[in-house]
């Protein structure tokens, strides 16, 4: 399998279980650079109507560039910490909005187009490794990892600034909006609701527990101030906790993970909006109900299964729900998702670093969500200003194509019945080119 936005340089380093004379500590180490560009087009659109969220009903075009430096820091046999620098630029089509399961997924990157375009920090955090067996992993060097060897029997700790996705729901073949799927309801489970300012990156930390097949995983996190803001809240306010179970007999084999979350957060309930609206005869707003101490709960399960290439060829699936009772705060509008699809490595036409891959997502509302958008109410990405409601269905289908080991241009299609959960408007179509290099 290949890592999305690694790099990597022959240079010293280290991660816990290296030998100490192999190790240059405290000395800086680049371990990634990476630069992608997506060009996309949209196809015109059936739209008897759109409200100030909808996608365009116009054909569209938009590009996107994300670059990235990526360092690590050995500090003892157990201590590492890591910094990553990236910059955005462009924008997604029609300016990312009108689809739970957005066609662009860098373009989170760029705050849907609300932030500024100079160099940010994404990362900066510190790991803690406390080996609990003799036996030892090999780590390759990959972005926000040191190579060197690990413990198979391990407690590790984690800490700083980073994405929650960095450690959560991670699929072997639908994990990377730079190498993999490109479809927000792809490269996450949809109905993950997980902790994140608008770049897409929290405050917060995990513990995890590794002991065989078995990896045991808790995180607690900042959640933002406002849906889909930049602003981060104060964790004794507002917060997202994390509980994952994995098992995965060997790197190559099938895993399967189940995800617990609950957020605490300054949220709006979609009922009460609702009824404040009718009452004042108003269209209701879901952020004029916001107030602190509002829960939301829910479960993402998932599974990988390999079947040949060393594992490069297999089939994944996501099946996630939440309770759909207050707002969507962070990732996208979904309440339900399901994904199911597949990756084949090139190796029977001679091309064993290229990949193809077919997926299918289709995501839905809870019933309140859904009232809520038809009767005129927005939230961060969806407003139609009325919903004649189906789930959205999601189809996705690439060609990566590899060249010279640094570099990768990949071709990608994708069709979406129902944009926006609207049985009215749609179906849309989308055409894209990805530019991915790697140093």
């Amino acid at each position: 399998m290949r890592l999305a936005v690694a790099t990597f340089l022959v240079l010293p380093a280290c991660s816990a279980g290296a030998a100490a004379d192999d190790v240059d500590y405290l000395m800086p180490q680049l371990i990634g650079a990476q630069y992608t560009f997506i060009d996309q087009r949209q196809n015109s659109l059936h739209s008897p109507y759109q409200g100030p969220l909808s996608l365009r009903p116009q054909a569209n075009q938009a590009r996107s560039h994300t670059f990235g430096l990526y360092f690590g820091l050995p500090i003892t046999p157990h201590w590492a910490a890591y910094l990553d620098v990236e910059m955005f630029r462009g924008g997604g089509v029609s300016h990312s909005t009108g689809l739970a399961g957005l066609t662009n997924g860098d373009v989170v990157r760029g705050g849907g187009g609300s932030l500024g375009r100079d160099a940010y920090v994404a990362r900066v955090f510190l790991t803690y490794d406390v080996p609990l067996g003799g036996k030892t992993i090999p780590l390759k060097r990959k972005m926000d990892q040191l190579p060197g060897e690990q413990a198979d029997h391990r407690l590790s700790f984690k800490a700083g600034l980073f994405a929650v996705n960095d450690d959560f729901d991670q699929s072997r073949y639908a994990d990377s909006t730079r190498t993999q799927f490109l479809n927000w309801a792809l490269f996450n489970n949809a109905a993950w609701d997980f902790a994140a300012d608008t770049r897409g990156y929290t405050v917060g930390g995990v513990v995890t527990y590794a002991a065989g097949p078995w990896t045991w995983r808790y995180g607690l996190y900042q959640m933002p101030y406002r849906a889909n803001g930049q602003r981060l809240d104060a964790i004794s306010r507002a917060r997202e906790m994390d509980a994952q179970a994995t098992w995965q007999s060997n790197p190559d084999g099938p895993a399967v993970w189940l995800l617990l979350y609950r957020n605490t957060a300054r949220m709006g309930v979609y009922q009460v909006a609702l009824a404040r609206a009718l009452q004042a005869g108003t269209v209701p707003d879901i952020r004029q109900d916001d107030h602190g101490g509002r829960h939301k709960y829910g479960v993402a399960l998932g599974a990988d299964l390999p079947l040949a290439d060393h594992g490069d060829t297999g089939l994944f699936g996501r099946l996630g729900w939440n309770d759909g009772k207050t707002e969507s705060f962070a990732f996208t509008e979904a309440d339900r998702s399901v994904s199911i699809g597949g990756q084949l490595a090139g190796v029977r036409w001679h091309r064993p670093d290229d990949r193809i891959a077919l997926a299918l997502a289709v995501n839905g509302l809870s019933p309140d969500h859904r009232a809520y958008l038809a009767a005129g109410g927005t939230g961060f990405n969806l407003g139609d200003g009325q919903l004649n409601y189906r789930t959205e269905q999601i189809l996705e289908t690439y060609y990566d194509l590899a060249i010279a080991g640094h570099a990768w241009v990949t071709t990608d299609l994708q069709l979406i019945h129902n944009p926006g959960y609207n049985h009215d408007r749609g179906p849309a179509r989308f055409v894209g080119v990805r530019v991915h290099l790697e140093y």
